[in-house]
C-alpha cells in the first residue's frame, strides 16, 4: 500500500502555500466576522491572536513580528530627524542641502551642532581665495613693454620678475608676443624639481619653510609641492639682475641761460614717511614710499643724469636755477632721458629697490653749488 509520506525537506511551493493560505484566510475571516458579533473585548482579546496563530502558524506570526520590527527601525532616523528639524525651527519637508546651507552667513569656518547632536554645517563649502593675495599673472610683451615698465605697473621688482622667467640682464631682448610670468608679490617664482623638500627650496632662498607652506596651501594640498609644480617663494632673496643702462651725463655744466627759472622752494620728491635725516654721515633724505609710487621732479629744470651707480643704483639728476641740482636714487625706473627739461610735480622715475638699500625708499639729494645740503632747509 502507498503511504504520503511528509518529508521535513521537501521544499513548499510558493503557489500552494498562497492558495492554502487564501483558503484559511477566507474560512478564518468568516469565522472572525461570526465573532464579532459576540463582543469587542472577546475578538481582540482572544479571537484575533488565535487566528493569527491558527492561519500563519507559530512560524508565519514570527515573521510579521520580525517584518514589523524591521520597519519600526528604519522609521526612528526619519522620525529622529523630523522631531530636530521641528525643534530646530526648520521647516519638516527641509531638504538635506537646505540643511547644509543654514547659517552661511556666517563667515565663521567652524561646524555648528544642531539638536540631537546633528551636525549641520555654517558656511558655502566652495574655496575663497583670500583678500589681499594675487594669484600668479602671465604678461604677453607689447610694443614698449620693458622690465622696467612692468615692475612698475605690477609692483614688484625686476629682481623678481627676471629670476621668475630666467632672465639675467636688463638688457635681455622682449619680444612682441612673448609671455612672461609676473609674480603675485616680491619674491620668486620656483618649479620644484625631483628631491626638493620645502626646506630645501627656503634654504636656497633664506626664508622660513612655514611662509612656503602658508601661502601655497601646501599643509592642505601637498600635491601642490610635487615635482613639476609651479610654486611662490614669498620675500625670497634673489640675485640681481645685471644693469644694462649705462651712466649718462650732461659734460659741461649748464650755463643759466639754458635753464628754466625758478617756481619757488624744492618740492619733495614724494609724498611718504622720512625714515633718515640729512647729518654729516648721510649725504640726503630718505623718504620711503610704496615700491613703484611715481617720483617727481623738485622744480622747473633740466636732466643731466641717469643711470646705474653703485651703492644708489638707478638714479636721476635734475638741475635747476641757481646752482640747485637734486638727484634721486633707488629708483625703480626712470622715465626721462638726459637733456630732456622737466617741469615741477612732473613724473620722472618710480620708487624701487636698487642698488644699496633694505626698503623701497629714494634717497633725495640736493647740491648748491657743487656741495652737498640739506633739501629740507630749501
Amino acid at each position: 500500500m502507498t503511504s504520503h509520506v511528509r518529508r521535513a525537506h521537501a521544499t513548499p511551493s510558493v503557489r500552494l502555500f498562497v492558495r492554502k493560505l487564501a483558503r484559511q484566510s477566507g474560512a478564518e475571516l468568516k469565522r472572525a466576522g461570526r465573532a464579532f458579533s459576540a463582543g469587542g473585548a472577546h475578538l481582540f482579546g482572544v479571537r484575533i491572536p488565535s487566528a493569527a496563530s491558527a492561519l500563519y502558524g507559530p512560524r508565519g506570526l514570527r515573521l510579521l513580528l520580525n517584518i514589523a520590527c524591521v520597519l519600526l527601525v528604519l522609521s526612528l532616523p526619519l522620525s529622529a530627524a523630523a522631531a530636530s528639524a521641528k525643534s530646530a525651527g526648520i521647516p519638516e519637508t527641509t531638504t538635506l542641502a537646505t540643511v547644509a546651507t543654514i547659517g552661511t552667513a556666517d563667515a565663521a569656518p567652524r561646524v555648528s551642532t544642531t539638536a540631537r547632536g546633528l551636525p549641520a554645517g555654517t558656511r558655502d563649502p566652495s574655496t575663497a581665495i583670500s583678500e589681499g593675495t594675487r594669484p600668479v599673472v602671465t604678461r604677453v610683451i607689447a610694443k614698449d613693454d620693458t622690465l622696467s615698465t612692468m615692475a612698475n605697473y605690477y609692483n614688484v621688482s625686476i629682481d623678481a620678475i627676471a629670476y621668475s622667467n630666467g632672465i639675467d640682464s636688463e638688457d635681455t631682448v622682449l619680444h612682441i608676443g612673448q609671455e612672461l610670468l609676473i609674480p603675485p608679490a616680491e619674491g620668486a617664482l620656483y618649479t620644484v624639481k625631483d628631491g626638493d623638500t620645502v626646506q630645501s627650496v627656503a634654504g636656497k632662498f633664506e626664508v622660513q619653510p612655514d611662509a612656503i607652506m602658508s601661502w601655497n596651501r601646501i599643509y592642505f594640498e601637498p600635491e601642490h609641492f610635487a615635482p613639476g609644480q609651479l610654486i611662490f617663494v614669498p620675500d625670497a632673496k634673489v640675485p640681481a639682475v645685471k644693469r644694462a643702462e649705462a651712466p649718462r651725463t650732461i659734460g659741461a655744466p649748464l650755463r643759466a641761460g639754458q635753464l628754466p627759472p625758478r617756481t619757488g622752494r624744492l618740492s619733495w620728491p614724494v609724498n611718504g614717511v622720512i625714515t633718515q635725516y640729512f647729518w654729516w654721515g648721510h649725504t640726503g633724505v630718505d623718504i620711503a614710499a610704496p615700491y613703484g609710487t611715481p617720483l617727481v621732479a623738485s622744480d622747473d629744470g633740466v636732466v643731466v643724469a641717469t643711470g646705474w651707480v653703485a651703492v644708489g643704483g638707478l638714479r636721476v639728476c635734475v638741475q635747476h636755477s641757481g646752482g640747485f641740482k637734486t638727484c634721486d636714487y633707488h629708483t625703480s625706473a626712470v622715465y626721462v632721458s638726459v637733456g630732456q627739461e622737466v617741469k615741477r610735480g612732473q613724473v620722472i622715475a618710480a620708487i624701487g629697490l636698487t642698488g644699496v638699500t633694505t626698503g623701497p625708499h629714494v634717497h633725495w639729494e640736493v647740491w648748491l653749488n657743487g656741495v652737498q645740503v640739506n633739501g629740507l632747509d630749501y
